[in-house]
This record gives C-alpha cells, structure tokens and sequence, in this order.
C-alpha cells in the first residue's frame, strides 16, 4: 500500500523498501555523481545473491558491507576491517539501501558530495541467506576474501549491529 508524503514522494507502508532508496536519493545529486545509477528491473536479476565489501575512503576509512536482497542491497558501514577469522567481532552499522549497481561501483566521490571519497572493492562474491530473524542474520559468504558463515546480530537499537565469522 502506497501513501504519500510530501510532494512526489511516495512510501510503502507495507515494507518501507523505497522509503530508504529515496531517503539515499536525496542526499546525492546523480547530476554531479560518478555513482551508478538505477538500471530497468530486468537487469537487476544478475545481481541476485551478490554479496560485496566496498572499501570507501571517506571522512573516516570504513568498509560497506553490501547484500542483495529484495531488489536492492540491504548494506553495513563497518569501521574496522572486516573478520576473516572467527573470534573477531565488528560493529557494522546499518545504512539506507543502496540500488543493485553499487555492487560494482569503485571510483571517487567528488568533494562535496555525499560520502565524498574514494570507494575501491575489498571482497566480492555470492551470498546464501540460511537464517533471517528480525534481529539475527546469518549468510553463507562466498568471496575472494571472506568464506564461510558470518552472523549479523542486531544490538543497541535499531541501526548497531554485530558481524562475525561463526566458528567452523
């Protein structure tokens, strides 16, 4: 079900899925990015299981945890490097939904612009979602730098969350 709010803004209520697309619309101008922009649904079947980590060199470095799921990639910031062992914990803090083409976007931000920048990727692979509750993910990561099954655990309200490696 659609409703709006404000003026051509339109949000659904059901999932809130484009509420947080278009939340991240508005803070960059796609006239002045270098960012990809949104391609036609049938593209955006190539990307399904895509799993990726985005190394972006912004105010602060950081690492973006990306994962493809419901037509978009649900994403992470993670302020340390991400684990490639189990015993290794990492805050990894939710941010807006990003469109399927960020998965291979590397490139500079110019000054100025939201997130501004450089953005190269660290990992990419596939992603197999074994278990999905409100505050508990686990996934199946297959990439060039992390293997095996990590956890996403939701604490501390609703944006902080923990990702690790599960022990073998």
């Amino acid at each position: 079900m659609w409703v709006c709010r404000g003026p051509a803004y339109l949000y659904n209520i059901i999932d809130g899925r484009f509420s947080e697309l278009r939340r991240g619309r508005r803070r960059r101008s796609m006239d002045k990015r270098v960012e990809p922009r949104e391609s036609r649904e049938e593209e955006r079947v190539e990307a399904s299981g895509a799993y990726v980590i985005q190394e972006h060199q912004a105010t602060r470095l950081h690492y973006d945890l990306r994962l493809e799921l419901d037509g978009v990639l649900k994403s992470w910031a993670i302020p340390k490097t991400p684990p490639t062992e189990s015993g290794i914990r990492r805050l990894a803090v939710q941010v807006e939904d990003h469109p399927l083409e960020y998965a291979s976007f590397e490139g500079v931000i110019p000054e100025g612009q939201y997130g501004a920048g450089s953005v190269k990727i660290w990992d990419k692979g596939q992603y197999a979602l074994t278990s999905r509750k409100e505050n508990k993910w686990i996934v199946e990561i297959q990439g060039d730098r992390l293997r095996g099954v990590y956890c996403l655990v939701r604490f501390k309200g609703e944006k902080n969350w923990l990702f690790f490696r599960k022990k073998d």
